[in-house]
């Protein structure tokens, strides 16, 4: 067996280098960012007022200086004459500066009395957003990042309409087992529906690749064969159960028998040790998933999820950690690191679940997190600090 650490590691080995793809922007929330985005002009373009007033020259802003209005500057319209000695325009926020004026004084510290207007005692001479006060004209949006809304109005204010982007990944999404039924369909009185499936469909897409499911394959290499022709145009083929050494885990000798070269087959890990991972002949990312649901779930999380980030041109990094305290005492770690379900107290703490069978998906839709135990831990007491994977946030 290998550690979780080094079963990352040969899974991002196994990552091809992402695809892109263009896409307007109206397309690209959630993509990941390939190409650097550059600004084509200055944000503000010109200077610009920030507040509803006047606009005139600071030498002329003194207490009490009467000065005439010769016109208006509105945002999308700017006044086009030029402002002289002792004169000033309207400027509503946002509108360009006139030609000659360097300061705006708020409306609220002048009196206007016809064509003019008077300057409070109080009056300020300021509020005006220089030229490329936000960004200048060439600024670049970096990548690879993963693209979130306030990213997309970046861009469009960049003049930008479209977004080099990673292309998703195709996922193939193989349960396996003559035990299983989809839901909805009549299951046997020794069968049980397919549920693994589901959950593994929603951590991809919530990740941004795009996962079909396949149709439940039996317990015989033809039908596993016949299965797993239907996803040779995926990018990643996730195998649900078989992958254990049991008379019917048939994952490892079939895919073999077609070509496939596996990388590694089981991990030091709790739940999940019959992982294996390797590549198909055409190319396709193989990763074989425990059958239990606890088991195939927490390792869609911990191998699953960084993978498919890793693909779409991410950094290379497992899942993200915090350090929590703990609402209870832990027990000394076990030979393998464990993944523990666990959930978050008022006060900030975490407890981990008394049940931690891999077959109890009750106790995992109940958990909104994980407790990670590294092999052979010291044992913890109320209040000591444990490392923890957020389960909320990952879908």
């Amino acid at each position: 067996m290998i550690s979780v650490a080094e079963a990352l590691d040969r899974l991002f080995a196994l990552v091809p280098p992402p695809q892109q793809e263009e896409v307007p922007l109206v397309q690209a929330h959630g993509r990941v960012l390939l190409r650097p985005v550059t600004a084509r002009r200055s944000q503000p373009p010109f200077a610009a007022s920030a507040m509803d007033g006047f606009a005139l020259r600071r030498a002329d802003a003194s207490p009490g200086a009467r000065l005439r209005i010769i016109g208006e500057s509105a945002a999308g319209h700017r006044f086009t004459g030029h402002i002289n000695p002792g004169e000033a325009t309207r400027i509503l926020t946002g509108a360009p500066l006139p030609d000659g004026a360097d300061a705006v004084v708020i409306q609220e510290e002048v009196t206007r009395e016809g064509d003019s207007i008077v300057l409070s005692p109080t009056a300020v001479a300021a509020h005006v957003r220089p030229e490329g006060n936000d960004f200048v004209a060439g600024a670049t949006l970096a990548a690879p990042r993963l693209l979130f809304p306030m990213d997309l109005a970046l861009i469009a204010s960049f003049g930008q309409a479209s977004a080099v982007v990673a292309r998703r990944p195709e996922v193939a999404i193989l349960s396996t087992g003559d035990e299983l039924v989809m839901p909805g369909g009549m299951p046997s009185p020794d069968q049980i529906f397919a549920a693994n499936a589901f959950g593994l469909h929603a951590l991809l897409r919530g990740a941004g690749a795009r996962p079909r499911l396949l149709p439940v394959a039996g317990d015989t290499p033809g039908a596993l064969r016949q299965a797993l022709a239907l996803a040779e145009d995926a990018d990643l083929i996730v195998t649900i159960g078989g992958a254990s050494v049991g008379d019917h885990d048939l994952i490892a000798p079939v895919v073999t028998g077609m070509g496939a070269s596996l990388d590694f087959h089981r991990v030091a890990m709790r739940p999940g040790k019959p992982l294996l991972a390797g590549r198909m002949p055409h190319g396709a990312v193989l990763l074989g998933l425990p059958g239990n649901p606890v088991s195939a779930l927490v390792c869609g999380v911990i191998f699953l999820l960084p993978v498919i980030r890793a693909m779409q041109g991410l950094p290379a990094a497992p899942a993200p950690r915090v350090r929590r305290p703990l609402a209870r005492p832990l027990a000394a770690g076990g030979p393998r690191e464990h993944y523990m379900r666990a959930r978050h107290g008022p006060d900030g703490s975490v407890e981990v679940m008394d049940r931690q069978d891999s077959s109890l998906l009750t106790v995992l839709a109940e958990a909104d997190s994980l407790v990670v135990q590294v092999a052979g831990a010291r044992p913890l007491q109320v209040g000591d600090m444990a490392d923890v994977v957020l389960l909320r946030g990952t879908t």
